[in-house]
């Protein structure tokens, strides 16, 4: 399976600080998810948020088709 890794944005690090770091580093993995329907693992790095802002319930199920007009796009 493909690993995607979480991690600080910033650096190839897992430390935001550590800026131009490219070679002789470590990465701390604290958590592994496996996603087995897409079909990949999650390395987790740090407490980084790997989906922010979804709500339970998704806005498609919100979306149709009336008198052959797409209504509930925002």
């Amino acid at each position: 399976m493909p690993v995607c890794i979480a991690k600080t944005q910033y650096s190839f690090t897992d430390v935001p600080e550590e800026v131009h770091v490219y070679y002789n580093f470590s990465i701390t993995v604290d958590d592994l998810i496996i996603n087995t329907g897409t079909g990949f693992i999650v390395a987790v790095c740090v407490e980084m948020m790997r989906m922010p802002g979804l709500s339970q319930e998704p806005q498609a199920y919100h979306i149709d088709v009336v008198n052959g007009h797409v209504v509930g796009l925002s």
